[in-house]
């Protein structure tokens, strides 16, 4: 199994499972989609998406949860930028990074369960990010299955 997860230089061939691929670029679309959202309207990915009550804070602290959307958007936008060239290109390393994805989204969570981010009612966002995350463990799962040969 950890051959498949990291393929040796010598064989730099894809064996996993055909819907891989596509899973993960659709994932990266939906993240991508997130970013830009994050960067260009982050008012609204703050307060709505995410139900940060952003307008109860002081204009320099607003000011300053809006630099962090936007510095995490362009995080992603550079990390589905990595994405897209291995969906395209490199595609044995799928395996390895459909579970980075799956670890950077649980170390997030991690850190907001240990510093808690204090949210005004509920928000379609987190159902969002965990539907996002379970097509992430169906993009890995898929990834590690061998294709099946006819014959």
């Amino acid at each position: 199994m950890l051959k498949r997860l990291l393929p040796s230089a010598a064989d730099f061939t894809y064996r996993g499972g055909r819907i891989a691929p596509w899973l993960l670029g659709f994932i990266l679309f939906l993240k991508l989609a997130i970013a830009f959202g994050a960067i260009f309207n982050g008012h609204y990915a703050a307060s709505v998406a995410d139900g940060i009550p952003i307008d109860t804070y002081t204009p320099s602290g607003a000011q300053t949860v809006l630099a962090l959307f936007g510095a995490l958007g362009v995080t992603q936008i550079l990390i589905c930028l990595l994405g897209a060239m291995i969906v395209f290109k490199y595609q044995a390393l799928v395996p390895v990074f459909a579970l980075l994805l799956i670890l950077e989204y649980a170390a997030r969570k991690g850190i907001t369960a240990a510093i808690p981010i204090v949210r005004s009612g509920g928000s379609a966002g987190g159902a969002v990010n965990w539907a996002i995350f379970g097509l992430m463990v169906l993009a890995f799962v898929l990834s590690l299955r061998r294709r099946q040969t006819k014959g």
